[in-house]
């Protein structure tokens, strides 16, 4: 019972998280040549990026004030491909795709998505993962333990998880292993991490 109770709890913190952060909306606008990218509710810090399909970062920029942004870009003098915008916040990223062709550039509101990232929390000696991802994305986890005095580092749990939308782990740490732990997500083709001390 007390495990489905927590269960319930980092879901629901989960789905709050998520739900805070959603509100992102954008507008693109052609001005005398240029793209102007303008993005709503977005927070200091928050990472505006430019990538190429091999996900090579073309551009980055570091949001410098919370509310909106607006900039223009002149996209046209990118070489014929595909490319898309990422604004990498807290707990999404938002990828909206272009094209460019003949230095014309083209919008795909079809292929836009929202990648949401896999968020942990620590409660008392438990750690709980949670994900959210609308197409079932896999997901495979890492947990990994550095003692607190020397270098050595221990693969303590390796697990896919496969054909689900949320998911919701608890994993109990041992009392008896202080240290550092990095947690290492695999999802989306990408890579994140998060390190804690216990």
């Amino acid at each position: 019972m007390k495990k489905s109770i927590k269960n319930i709890v980092c879901i629901l913190l989960m789905i709050v998280s998520i739900t805070s952060y959603a509100n992102s909306d954008y507008t693109l606008h052609t001005r005398k040549g240029s793209t102007v990218l303008t993005l709503a509710n977005v927070k200091k810090g928050h990472q505006l990026l430019i990538k190429d399909t091999n996900f090579l970062v073309l551009y980055r920029e570091a949001i410098a004030q919370n509310g909106n942004y607006s900039k223009g870009f002149d996209l046209t003098s990118l070489p014929d491909g595909s490319y898309y915008f990422e604004l990498e916040k807290d707990v999404e990223i938002l990828t909206i795709p272009f094209a460019v062709v003949a230095n014309k550039v083209t919008f795909d509101k079809e292929k836009e998505k929202t990648i949401y990232k896999p968020t942990i929390r620590v409660v008392d000696d438990k750690l709980c993962i949670s994900r959210l991802s609308l197409e079932s994305q896999p997901m495979k986890v890492e947990i990994y333990y550095r003692e607190v005095i020397g270098d050595n580092t221990a693969l303590l749990l390796s697990e896919d998880i496969e054909n689900t939308k949320i998911i919701s782990r608890i994993y109990e740490l041992s009392k008896e292993r202080k240290g550092k732990y990095t947690i290492v997500f695999t999802t989306h083709e990408r890579e994140f991490t998060e390190e804690i001390r216990f």
